[in-house]
């Protein structure tokens, strides 16, 4: 059922063609000698002088079009698709370019979020540099961001709209890799393919990998940015409670954990932040109406995180994954730092291609920092190869 379906158009502005038009002087600058040794060389005839001019002139105007004369258009379409559970429904969103309706297993890919915040905010915002998911659609990809239950437009139990001790944890890890199961189902029957490639961030890692080692057939390529692991110590919560709420104010404080307190505004801009916190209350119509407003996570996670990970156990075995995988994360993460990713590497000893990225200057959250660009084209590239 499709729920909505709006296009989304990339915007040049004045800056942009003022430096198109100081690329073209330039280009005509530079060329002029050239043009006029093949005016030479061509016995400087008439036509001659013709035919060079209004090639240099093709030329010049080509740094004059606007990207988005040259981009295609991006088109976005959303579903909620039944979940394995009886009773919940997931929200899947998907873009890509106007007109294409058939790809390739390889040219898919599913996108899942961490423990606090849905998919659409985290892969599908319009900060610099462009809305991930736009940029990997401009690609030629079909791209798809699944909601877990209990958080975006998925089905919110309503033991969520209760006083948080009334219930038991929310949305374990176990259900969200069902739930990204029926996501994989759902796209791979749409497009008539047999894989597609996953992306997950923290939380969302244990739910792509552990999918993985007992779907490797329907896996093409697996990106584990932030990959949870092994705690060093059991964490201060126990995950008692059906969810929590996260207010702007103690996000923001979490957000920024490592950067140079100096940098922060640097690093991590407020007015990103605030545009981000924005769309992402907009997600939860429930949790923006308390006092103060707030984001509803499941418990789930954290459950998961003292009973599992804070206590030496997995939830999946990474020797089982045996497809190509990269694991990329910012030196400055303080939730899923390095020494994570490095044993979930030496782990990895049946995958046929396997990749560990560390970026600079950046934590937790980078794909909403200054340097999103480069967690985004290391992904990408490793899609393209």
């Amino acid at each position: 059922m499709t729920v909505d379906d709006h296009s989304v158009v990339m915007k040049d502005d004045g800056v942009a063609e003022s430096k198109r038009a100081q690329r073209c002087a330039r280009f005509s600058s530079q060329n002029a000698g050239r043009v006029a040794m093949v005016l030479r060389v061509l016995g400087g005839t008439k036509l001659m002088r013709r035919f060079v001019r209004a090639l240099a002139t093709c030329l010049c105007l080509a740094w004059l079009v606007p990207t988005t004369a040259l981009a295609q258009q991006v088109v976005a379409e959303t579903f909620m698709i039944p979940a394995a559970d009886p009773g919940i429904h997931l929200y899947v969103r998907n873009k890509h370019l106007d007109g294409r309706d058939s790809f390739a297993g390889e040219r898919i890919v599913l996108f899942v979020h961490g423990a606090t915040y849905p998919s659409e905010t985290v892969f599908d915002i319009d900060l610099p540099g462009g809305s991930w998911a736009d940029l990997v659609a401009q690609k030629g990809y079909d791209v798809y961001l699944v909601d877990v239950r209990g958080y975006g437009g998925s089905t919110r139990p309503a033991a969520m709209d209760s006083p948080p001790a009334d219930n038991a944890p929310l949305a374990t890890t176990a259900e969200g890799v069902r739930d990204v199961g029926s996501a994989v189902d759902f796209i791979l029957k749409r497009r008539g393919a047999s894989k597609l490639n996953l992306v997950g961030w923290s939380w969302g890692t244990t739910i792509m990998a552990g999918y993985t080692t007992d779907h490797n057939d329907k896996v093409n390529k697996l990106a584990l940015y932030a990959p949870l692991w092994m705690l060093k110590a059991p964490p201060p919560f126990s995950g008692s409670g059906a969810y929590r709420v996260a207010s702007r104010d103690t996000v923001r404080a979490r957000g920024i954990r490592g950067i140079p307190s100096e940098r922060v505004d640097d690093i991590s801009p407020t007015s990103w932040f605030d545009r981000w916190w924005q769309a992402t209350l907009a997600t939860d119509p429930g949790g923006a109406k308390q006092s103060p407003p707030g984001i509803r996570a499941p418990n789930g996670v954290l459950k998961d995180i003292a009973e599992y990970w804070g206590a030496g156990k997995a939830t999946y075995e990474p020797e089982k994954i045996r497809v190509p995988t990269i694991l990329i994360l910012a030196e400055w993460d303080q939730d899923a730092p390095l020494y994570m990713a490095q044993e979930v590497f030496a782990k990895l000893v049946n995958a046929p291609l396997k990749r560990h990225v560390v970026i600079g200057e950046g934590t937790h959250t980078v794909a909403l920092e200054k340097n999103r660009m480069h967690l985004i084209t290391q992904i990408q590239g490793f899609l393209d190869e």
